[in-house]
This record gives structure tokens, sequence and C-alpha cells, in this order.
């Protein structure tokens, strides 16, 4: 699978249910949400104006996805909404290694690196601030996505998080 493919299955509404522990609250969290993923095409102007932030071509961008959510915690807490985008800018000599630009809610875009490995995950490395984010990303089936995440700051682990995540409408429905 090539990361172009690995992309395009992401893409639609999906249904998430996340597990989340807080190691320095020693706290257990779960969480449910909808999710909408969509393609922005190399060209589209969020693309466009991110890579030349950070001094990227913009030619050389696949595009990227923009990822909205609404969250709902099973301990009655707020319901959340929010948005992500993440561009994704593939090494010309080996494109399943590239790098990444993401963008969360209102906060500074975060750079980082993607890596889609020999059994078809995607790895994605983010530096936020001073945290480290690591997320792995793969597909049981073509309707049913699973994630992992780990949140690491200068005093070890915070944060790991497992999610699986089912369509709500087969790719060939959504169009």
């Amino acid at each position: 699978m090539d990361i172009q493919t690995f992309l395009e299955l992401c893409i639609g509404q999906w249904f998430s249910q996340q597990s989340s522990y807080q190691f320095n609250t020693e706290k257990a969290e779960s969480q449910k949400s909808e999710l909408t993923v969509e393609w922005l095409e190399a060209n589209h102007s969020t693309v466009v104006s991110l890579c030349q932030q950070y001094h990227l071509d913009p030619s050389q961008a696949i595009g990227g996805k923009k990822i909205s959510w609404n969250s709902s915690s099973d301990y009655g807490e707020k319901k959340q909404t929010g948005n992500a985008t993440i561009i994704l800018i593939p090494d010309s000599n080996k494109p399943k290694v590239g790098k990444i630009i993401q963008t969360f809610q209102s906060q500074p875009p975060s750079p980082g690196s993607y890596l889609l490995a020999e059994d078809e995950a995607l790895n994605l490395t983010l530096e936020v601030g001073d945290f480290l984010m690591e997320e792995r990303i793969w597909f049981a089936s073509e309707n049913l996505r699973l994630r992992t995440s780990l949140i690491k700051g200068n005093n070890g682990y915070s944060r790991t998080a497992f999610y699986s995540e089912i369509r709500r409408l087969p790719p060939q429905q959504a169009a």
C-alpha cells in the first residue's frame, strides 16, 4: 500500500471509541466521538499556506486531511468539538517517509514526520511545544481503523490512548 491509498482509506465519517490513561493523575478515561475526515488537495489554500510557513515547496505536498470531531465522555463531562489539519510532504526518494505539519484548533502549526511501515501502519511523530506525540494508525479492515497514541514530556510519558473506529459509510457510498 502506498501513502496516497492509506490516506484515501481514512476519508469519511467514523464512530470512534477511545480508552486513555493519564500517567500523572493515574486516571483512566473513555470517550466516544463522531469524526469526519476530509481530503484537502495539494493546491488547497490551507495546504499551500502551511507549507509556505515552514519554507516547504507546496508542489511537493500530496495534500492533507482535515479532521473534525464531536466527543462525549463517559463521565458526564462537557462535549468537545474541534478540528485538526495534517499536511503530508513525502520524501522524493522514499515516498513511505516524509514530513507532516499539523494544526490543532487555534494553536500554532507543529512539525513532525511520518512513516508508512511494512505492516501498512502509518506512524506519526509530532512535536508540540515540549511534548512529543507518537501515533500509530492501521486498518483491521476497510471499515475498521485502529490507533494508539503516546504523549511524552520532559518527565517521561504523560498519556497513552487506544482508539477503535468504525466507518459510518463505506467509501463508495460517501461520494
